[in-house]
């Protein structure tokens, strides 16, 4: 094995992961809301890491030949997802404009563990974006390097995702300070209601043009 071969194929895929993973979308933005309140941070960074480790893992192995061959699964992802984003910006709205948005931080009404960890699985494994960007595109782009050099490249873009969501929830803890002010929580949940249906309206836009 060719060990500097190795090392640039990680680089490689820790910074295409990255470029893919850093953007404002709905898992980051659930992330960094848990990450302000400081509700079940390590459960959430957990889940938002395993799930890309293993859909990485997916797309290395050859899997986005799979889905790219079967656009009816996207399809079904796509409109589910949607649903589900739009809901999600409902209720994001809804703590915007409600008195409850006073008491959003970390003394306000703490969510159920079930409850936070199935809505993190929702928001991560109903976003198309999710499937085409490790699956996909990234497992195209691995696929261009010969084996073993592309699971270095998956391994890279593993550590990314890990190191990108332990950053984004615990680092959030920082912000504490600013979001000790009631209209804090409320720009902050009104962006996320505007990320939420905007990520929607483009699922569904997309759905009608393909």
């Amino acid at each position: 094995m060719d060990v500097s071969s190795a090392a640039l194929a990680a680089l490689s895929g820790l910074g295409f992961g990255l470029s893919l993973i850093v953007a404002i979308g709905a898992q980051n933005a659930f992330v960094l809301r848990q990450g302000v309140q400081g509700q079940h941070i390590f459960a959430v960074v957990t889940v938002c890491a395993l799930s890309d480790v293993v859909l990485i893992a997916a797309g290395v192995g050859g899997f986005g030949v799979v889905v790219q061959s079967v656009p009816a699964v996207l399809t079904v992802v796509r409109y589910a997802g949607a649903a589900f984003l739009l809901g999600y910006a409902v209720l994001a709205a809804r703590r915007a404009f409600a008195s409850s948005a006073l008491t959003a931080g970390p003394a306000g009404t703490t969510v159920a563990l079930g409850a936070t960890v199935a809505t993190c699985l929702a928001l991560t494994w109903l976003n198309p974006h999710v499937y085409l960007d490790t699956v996909v595109l990234l497992g195209s782009f691995a696929n261009t390097y010969a084996s073993p050099d592309r699971w270095f490249l998956g391994a890279g873009a593993m550590l990314g995702s890990i190191v990108w969501f332990t950053a984004l929830g615990y680092g959030a803890r920082l912000l504490g300070p600013l979001f000790a002010r009631p209209i804090a929580w409320r720009v902050l949940d009104s962006a996320i209601a505007v990320v939420m249906t905007l990520l929607a309206l483009g699922l569904l836009l997309a759905g009608f043009s393909s």
